[in-house]
């Protein structure tokens, strides 16, 4: 019985070592335009708190539309792989414990990495030309 009990005591407490060692972010996808409403009905506004962070931006468009939104989870030293549309996405790494390195990927190419620190409820956005003069903008938010 005490074998069994301590095992199990021991398979707990790693997964929440090995879930504490891992980092989770938010990223959304975001149309941005000077459009009052999406040709899309499935896209929403976008949250007041990024339509703030972007509004502290240059930019140069009025409306930004959530097209879509994933949570994820990076483990350190391993690089995660998210897809936000056909065309885009971005890859994630926690390279050291206190360094994100984030690529962004476009038409299967990646376009660009950068290495920086990202706290906790910070948001790091992306961008990308897009026709029509519109753009699309990918915010990665540290969540743990």
């Amino acid at each position: 019985m005490w074998p069994v009990a301590l095992l199990l005591l021991f398979a707990t407490l790693t997964g929440r070592c090995a879930q504490a060692n891992e980092l989770k972010f938010e990223t959304q996808l975001i149309w941005a335009t000077n459009d009052e409403k999406s040709p899309n009905p499935k896209h929403k506004d976008v949250e007041p708190e990024i339509r703030k962070k972007l509004g502290e931006l240059p930019l140069k468009w009025k409306n930004y539309f959530e097209v879509n939104r994933k949570q994820f989870s990076v483990s350190k030293g391993i690089a995660n792989k998210v897809s936000m549309s056909e065309k885009c996405g971005i890859e994630v790494k926690d390279s050291d414990g206190k360094n994100v390195e984030v690529s962004l990927i476009s038409k299967g190419e990646m376009v660009w990495t950068r290495k920086q620190p990202l706290p906790k409820g910070e948001i790091l956005i992306l961008s990308g030309n897009a026709p029509d003069k519109t753009a699309w903008l990918i915010t990665l938010k540290r969540m743990d």
